[in-house]
């Protein structure tokens, strides 16, 4: 019997899958056709993997957190695809932070972002989406780089990024633009409870990733290409040793993963800063952000680009003049290994709140008020049944400067407590200061004593050597909490430093500002600093809003606080203090009344005493919650400054 063909078949292509046509065919071309189908399905099969490998590898065009350099680049060759000149773009974003701006907040994938510090570093990628919240502590000004070069007939851009991913040459076409450098530090004093609080956000890229093995010592370790920890099963596919040990048959043992990823440079994967748990600096690389939006001491989130890059390394020996123009000193002082990178698409300034879990409370009066009563019955069984002082440790805390007239910062409470002795400082100060810690985030504490303010710091100052502004004790973020221990102050002999320390924390109390020291100059820096001095008297050299004598009755050994209840505190101390307040015309009348009454009776009081009691009014009120003054809440005021004044005679 013999077939005969209707008409020469043709593969056909069905959903990605090559099937065979429906014609009437001898038997043996009928198997070969097949045979034939069956390699072609075969070697597209391959392929597909090969895409989806290679896919993997690079990540998405679009996967704003594995690839983010990928949507730069294809947002820059869109806006230029779209008939932009690369000229009109310096100093501009081309969609790039909108982009970010919609897939972070609109598509609520900020929480996805892994935080970068010393616990998530080594789990997180280089050139994948991070976030690094800090103070920004210095400010090195402006870098110079190639942010667009032509690469043929084709515009490239190699903005946030360290390097180009391809050689740039010379004699192409490019832009060059700037960006601004800051030195960013995790917020001194910044409590570990506040760390604690975002270690539930895990890096979604680096959880399947066995942890890099603990670096070996070298004999030279000047540069990234020496932290040489290996991925756990990773081997380098153009590594010269491994080419070498195919060629010869061997099979891979353990012990020569190490050789293999040390030779030449490492993989990124290895080149993880040798940084200390309590220093963790961020050089930040900020783009097409106005300076003013950017200051000194503010915190912000910066979200962006980690990278880390074996030749950013500065020789000052080996600079061409093009880069010596171009390059900051103070670069040379900050290697990658020291201080890792983060080129910044998106910022945000943030407050206490942005610190803080939210508790499980409804915002209603009564739950202000409970909350209220509870932190002041510890902050009481704190200071030793001391109820008035607690009422005014209470007032201390939610002080804060929210206007300044001329010199004067108001809205500062500064507070002494007085009559400590060497049995209840002993007893006291400790759990003052930890209670302080457990519902601030950012505290600090300063034994004064003469050899410290003879020797140290407390103003930061400019370092002409590195470029650099070396930070002081005194720079501190706004909100920050510091407390002085004048008990150990014993007589002695102030040196110049000492004397210059003095009157620094003097001003810094008193206009709520600090000197930064520029060698040829001096410029006052704004404060908002909580200060709360402990002492036997009341401190001679450190003039405070308030004096309060001290006077415990009883120790409490407990002091048992639940996880719940301190953040419920925490909450509260940071809402109340950001309510705005006023005061209503009616009350205004009888505030003047009673200040002009007062002043009768008391020659001595001034402008100065007139101001605290309006603050102390003010914070009262934001206590319960109210953002006006009440009959109520000013007779508590004045009740309370008979209770002190009483203590003081």
């Amino acid at each position: 019997m013999t077939w005969t063909w209707r008409e020469k078949p043709t593969a056909v292509i069905q959903r990605g899958k090559i099937t065979q046509p429906p014609y009437i065919y001898h038997s043996l071309e009928k198997e070969k056709l097949r045979t034939e189908i069956d390699c072609l399905n075969l070697k597209g099969e391959r392929e597909t993997k090969n895409r989806n490998r290679i896919s993997t590898m690079v990540g998405l065009p679009y996967d704003c957190l594995a690839n983010p350099l990928g949507a730069v680049r294809l947002t820059f060759e869109k806006a230029v695809g779209a008939g932009s000149d690369p000229a009109a773009l310096d100093g501009k974003d081309w969609g790039t932070a909108d982009l970010f701006r919609q897939f972070l907040f609109d598509d609520g994938a900020l929480s996805q972002v892994p935080i970068l510090n010393p616990s998530t570093i080594k789990r997180v990628q280089p050139n994948t989406l991070v976030r690094f919240r800090g103070m920004i502590q210095d400010m090195l000004g402006n870098e110079f780089y190639v942010g667009a070069y032509k690469d043929g007939c084709k515009w490239r851009t190699n903005k946030f990024a360290d390097a180009s991913p391809c050689p740039v040459d010379a004699s192409s076409d490019s832009r060059i633009w700037e960006r601004q450098l800051l030195y960013c530090v995790p917020v001194p004093g910044q409590n570990s409870w506040v760390e604690s609080s975002h270690e539930s956000i895990k890096n979604p890229y680096t959880e399947s990733i066995s942890p890099p093995r603990e670096k070996r010592p070298r004999e030279d370790d000047s540069t990234m290409a020496d932290v040489d920890m290996v991925e756990s099963g990773h081997v380098p596919e153009d590594s010269p040793n491994l080419k070498k040990m195919r060629e010869d048959g061997r099979t891979l043992e353990p012990s020569d993963l190490q050789m293999i990823g040390t030779e030449g440079k490492s993989s990124n994967l290895s080149l993880l800063p040798d940084l200390e748990r309590n220093s963790f600096p961020c050089l930040v690389k900020t783009y097409d952000s106005p300076e003013s939006s950017l200051k000194l001491n503010d915190v912000f989130e910066f979200i962006g680009i980690f990278s880390f890059d074996t030749d950013l390394t500065v020789d000052r020996d080996n600079t061409d003049e093009l880069e010596e123009g171009f390059c900051e000193d103070a670069l040379v002082y900050l290697p990658p290994a020291k201080v890792p990178r983060l080129h910044c698409i998106v910022h945000r300034k943030i407050g206490v709140n942005d610190f803080l879990s939210s508790p499980c409370l409804e915002l209603t009066p009564s739950a202000i008020r409970e909350v209220r009563e509870a932190l002041l019955g510890n902050l009481t069984a704190v200071l030793g049944n001391d109820r008035v002082a607690a009422q005014y440790v209470l007032l201390h805390l939610l002080s804060r400067v929210h206007a300044r007239v001329d010199s004067i910062a108001v809205g500062k409470l500064s507070l002494n407590l007085t009559s400590f002795n060497k049995e209840s400082i002993s007893v006291f100060a400790n759990r003052i200061k930890l209670a302080v810690e457990n519902i601030l985030p950012f505290t600090e504490c300063l034994p004064l004593t003469v050899d410290y303010l003879n020797t140290v710091s407390l103003a930061p100052k400019k370092d002409y050597t590195t470029n650099r502004l070396a930070s002081g004790f005194l720079q501190l973020a706004a909100g920050s909490h510091l407390t002085i221990d004048e008990t150990t102050l014993q007589s002695g002999t102030l040196n110049s430093t000492g004397v210059e320390n003095v009157r620094v924390l003097k001003n810094m109390m008193q206009t709520q500002k600090v000197e930064y020291d520029f060698t040829y100059y001096k410029m006052e820096m704004a404060a908002d600093v909580q200060v709360l001095i402990l002492s036997e008297g009341k401190s001679n050299i450190l003039p405070a809003d308030l004096v309060v004598p001290f006077r415990p009755s009883a120790v409490d050994p407990t002091l048992g606080v639940n996880g719940e209840m301190l953040k419920a505190w925490r909450w509260y101390l940071a809402t109340m203090k950001s309510l705005p307040h006023a005061i209503e015309p009616h009350m205004q009348k009888v505030v003047e009344d009673d200040l002009v009454a007062a002043r009768q009776a008391d020659r001595s009081l001034g402008s100065q005493e007139f101001s605290r009691w309006l603050t102390m009014g003010r914070l009262m009120s934001i206590s319960f919650g109210e953002t006006s003054l009440s009959m109520e809440h000013w007779q508590m005021v004045k009740e309370l400054e008979t209770l002190r004044k009483e203590r003081s005679t």
